[in-house]
């Protein structure tokens, strides 16, 4: 028997559902078009099993964060939504006031509602316990119009956020199957992980990576660490590479003196298991032109891995037995650089390896290469992906494990 609640604990017959779940789509910058609707297709058995069942569900969902170039309403989401569930979705322009209010007592039997962005609430983002969070005027205004809340996203399961925990406080709570199917399945593969492992970080962000980095060769779950991406620069700079001004500023905007000092203990410990690029494809106008590690710096920004690192990383890809990845190998977006990103994820997608994948990017990566059948798990999480698979507690787990308790 699990820990915490499924959705076989409960009977949904006309009861008033509050389903948080992680739409937190890659968007395109310019247009703020959803570019990939994989989060959205994996909650869908969730929704139809409610519709099914006969309940009123409110979808809570996230965008981006505030100030952040992402953060967006949902309207998108509920069309989306809407096209995939071949069911009208009504979209309510609020998160907890009246009109929210108004439009959840006003349900029907099988309506399927999507408030907005829950991070247009300032409180949302604040690392609180799930008892503080409970008490906010988003928990008390919405929890008295619902009778269960259920939670599907496994993409954010690491965050304390308000939406994520505080409900579990206050209403009998379950896991939706997508964060049961994730929880079940990456269980068995911490458990028991083949080995060798390889860890393969790339993307556009790097300084949650570090710590991550760390517990994964610490604790022995990877053996060895391929890096590419911005995590690739940030590592070459603490080494001391200079790499550009244009891609020292990208750094800038993330990296801190501490991150650099944490990432050269790292190097120093573990510089046998951490692989970095020997050459890169950079962006002259709009060609991609390579370039060797040593013919470093460069006016131009570096978008994807280059040929001879792209036979390396294959080469230590070769033995492996499991592979997780978390990242473009490059700015995929741009077809002149998915090059590393295409031949690095084909190779493992083809290869007899237990080969997972996680974060919105990387998934979006792997559908857009028509790759997603042959990938043994395709997982919605990023961040709590990376924090399971160290062994990590997850907060919204631990927050469904204490409502189990509570309301059992």
């Amino acid at each position: 028997m699990k820990e915490y609640n499924t959705m076989d604990d409960f009977d949904f017959e006309n009861k008033t559902v509050l389903l948080r779940v992680d739409f937190n789509m890659p968007l395109n910058k310019d247009t703020l078009e959803i570019l990939d609707t994989t989060r959205i297709e994996k909650v869908l058995p969730t929704i139809k099993e409610l519709i099914n069942k006969n309940a009123k569900i409110v979808v809570l969902a996230h965008q981006g964060r505030q100030g952040s170039w992402d953060f967006a309403g949902l309207e998108k989401h509920a069309l989306a939504l809407e096209k995939l569930l071949g069911k009208p979705v009504k979209f309510i322009d609020d998160i907890y006031g009246k009109k929210a209010q108004k439009a959840i007592k006003e349900m029907q039997l099988s309506q399927v509602i999507m408030l907005d962005n829950v991070r247009k609430f300032d409180g949302e983002t604040e690392k609180k316990t799930a008892e503080e969070h409970a008490l906010t005027e988003f928990v008390q205004n919405l929890y008295p119009l619902a009778d269960i809340f259920i939670n599907d996203a496994f993409a954010a399961a690491h965050r304390k956020h308000c939406s994520l925990i505080g409900f579990t406080v206050v209403l009998p709570s379950a896991a939706g199957r997508l964060l049961e199917k994730e929880l079940t399945t990456l269980s068995k593969i911490v458990a028991n992980p083949e080995k060798p492992s390889v860890f393969l970080f790339g993307g556009a962000k790097f300084s949650d990576v570090i710590v991550t980095i760390e517990r994964l060769l610490e604790n022995k779950t990877a053996d060895k660490i391929i890096l590419t991406g911005l995590p690739a620069n940030a590592f070459l700079k603490a080494e001391g590479i200079n790499l550009g001004d244009k891609n020292e500023e990208m750094l800038a905007k993330e990296g801190t003196t501490d991150n650099y000092k944490e990432i050269k203990k790292l190097i120093k410990r573990y510089k046998n298991n951490i692989y970095l690029p020997s050459d890169f494809a950079q962006q002259a106008n709009t060609d991609r032109s390579e370039i060797n590690l040593s013919d470093l710096p460069t006016q131009y920004n570096l978008c994807d891995i280059g040929e001879k690192s792209i036979k390396s990383f294959k080469d230590i890809l070769s033995s492996a037995k499991t592979v997780f990845l978390s990242g473009p190998c490059g700015v995929f977006e741009k077809p002149a650089f998915m090059k590393g990103t295409q031949e690095i994820f084909t190779y493992v997608a083809n290869s007899d390896v237990f080969s997972i994948v996680g974060g919105g990017h990387t998934v979006a990566a792997v559908e857009q290469l028509g790759l997603d059948e042959k990938i043994s798990h395709i997982s919605t999480g990023g961040g709590s992906l990376e924090r399971f698979m160290m062994g990590e507690k997850l907060a919204v787990v631990e927050a469904l494990k204490a409502a189990k308790n509570k309301f059992s």
